[in-house]
């Protein structure tokens, strides 16, 4: 059986996703935000990273209680190491930078302050009743893990402290 996010038909797995029976090696799941973890489990200014839907997430608590949501993919490497970056600012901007070539990402629009061609994927987040979703774009996950499909525009991300409610789904 071919599951799609249309339907909804299929066995999920523990992250969301559902399983695609028609041998492309592909996971589909439903968009939609998906619980990641305790907002007591994220210790400020360091980078944690999650499985969602079959996407290596990095999260980053701040200090100002924001979290924030990227690919933990770095570009530059292939290596699935920014959860493990060194968290700053440049500026009044949030940013990771990787451990690998320590080149600097910025957690709200995922551009390389180094090289603005290249960008990590930033997703939306939002902290409700003391947990922290991911929200989960409409698509498929290609074979190497990487979401085949934009996640957000750039700067769509906002980040969201505790208490604060985001409410509704990305457009």
């Amino acid at each position: 059986m071919t599951v799609t996010a249309e339907t909804g038909e299929g066995p999920r797995t523990r992250n969301g996703a559902r399983h695609d029976e028609s041998g492309t090696g592909r996971r589909v799941w439903h968009p939609g935000w998906v619980d990641v973890c305790a907002y007591d489990a994220l210790l400020p200014e360091r980078g944690a990273v999650a499985l969602v839907s079959g996407v290596q997430v990095a999260l980053f608590r701040m200090y100002d209680g924001h979290v924030h949501a990227i690919s933990n993919r770095d570009p530059f490497s292939g290596a699935y190491v920014l959860s493990r970056g060194i968290v700053g600012t440049r500026g009044e901007r949030p940013i990771v930078a990787s451990p690998m070539h320590k080149q600097a990402f910025d957690l709200l629009s995922g551009e390389c302050g180094d090289d603005p061609a290249v960008r990590v994927d930033v997703f939306d987040v939002r902290v409700r009743a003391g947990r922290v979703e991911v929200y989960i774009p409409r698509g498929e996950l290609a074979g190497s893990g990487e979401i085949s499909e934009p996640v957000t525009e750039p700067g769509a991300n906002v980040g969201t402290a505790p208490g604060a409610d985001v409410g509704t789904e990305p457009a």
